[in-house]
């Protein structure tokens, strides 16, 4: 239970992208925010400049769908794991931090392949891919292992680079195909570490 009587009715409300782990940003709940957000599972702050209710999202569409909900040992903060319907802040970024890039791209790249695979378009190389089959996307897969090896022994870092990353996206595709994500994919190494 939450205590909003340590700091005059506000509890600091820390949002993270709940796929990438990436902090999006800060903002302040009353009661009342606390309990909207829970209801309606997304974001709502209270606004202190405006001294109101804000959901975010309400004037730009990009709300902040909460996945989960999590309150610190002292009941006194609160951690929102949310999937942003858009840039969160309000400058366009993606996060109101002013990150440089995405240090948990492969994520983003996996949430990018699960819409494109959802969103069919005849522009996009994964739809043109998956219209192949799971056999050349498997293929495709081996061959970027074998240009990733050849490229570790006898080229250059740069080139490794390139053939490594071809290989982790190719890998996405085909994890995507056969419905299986990388958190179960993280979850199995976990166990295996453990």
């Amino acid at each position: 239970m939450l205590d909003f009587s340590k700091s005059d009715g506000l509890v600091p409300v820390i949002v993270q992208d709940a796929q990438t782990l990436e902090v999006l940003m800060l903002g302040y709940m009353n009661e009342e925010a606390w309990q909207k957000t829970q209801a309606e599972k997304r974001v709502t702050f209270f606004s202190r400049s405006k001294n109101r209710l804000w959901t975010k999202g309400e004037e730009s569409g990009n709300f902040l769908e909460v996945v989960g909900l999590h309150i610190d040992c002292d009941q006194d903060t609160v951690l929102i794991k949310a999937r942003p319907a858009g840039p969160t802040c309000h400058t366009g970024s993606r996060s109101c931090f002013n990150t440089e890039f995405n240090q948990n791209f492969v994520l983003e790249l996996e949430r990018i392949i699960k819409h494109r695979y959802e969103f069919p378009s005849d522009e996009s190389y994964v739809n043109r891919l998956r219209s192949k089959g799971i056999n050349k996307i498997a293929q495709k897969v081996g061959e970027e292992a074998v240009e990733t090896v050849i490229a570790a022994l006898a080229e250059t870092e740069h080139d490794f680079i390139n053939e490594t990353s071809d290989l982790f996206f190719h890998l996405l595709v085909l994890l995507r195909e056969k419905g299986i994500s990388l958190e179960t994919i993280a979850k199995n190494l976990e166990s295996r570490h453990q």
